[in-house]
């Protein structure tokens, strides 16, 4: 079993806790149902946060979905002028036995701009 990093982010309508927890819900369902993965899988997980999202932490969502034994942290994203604003991001350490261009990294909405190269 290898270790591999899974890149994910969504951007929110609005600086909202609940509206937060929706959709980087989201976010992380749909991350683990491509890759096939389950809550066992994962090692740790970061989020980044924009300057703009001040509601709550993102990590809060992962929490609400049961994973209560994975190491999480939150981070400010650099403050880049022009920037997407209102954006979370994830990076997923899980243990698969995927190969690395198999490796699904997940764009949801308008944040699929961000990485047109890898986004599904």
């Amino acid at each position: 079993m290898a270790v591999r990093a899974v890149r994910g982010a969504v951007q929110l309508e609005r600086d909202e806790a609940e509206h937060m927890h929706e959709q980087v819900g989201a976010l992380l369902t749909a991350l683990l149902a491509r890759n096939g993965l389950t809550a066992d899988d994962l090692i740790s997980v970061w989020f980044t946060a924009t300057p703009d999202l001040r509601s709550d932490f993102p990590a809060v969502a992962a929490r609400r979905l049961g994973l209560v034994d994975v190491p999480l942290l939150c981070a400010a994203e650099l403050d880049v002028a022009g920037a997407m604003p209102r954006v979370v991001r994830v990076l997923a350490h899980v243990e698969t036995d995927l190969p690395k261009t198999a490796v699904a990294h997940v764009y949801l909405g308008a944040a699929a701009a961000l990485r047109k190269d890898i986004a599904q």
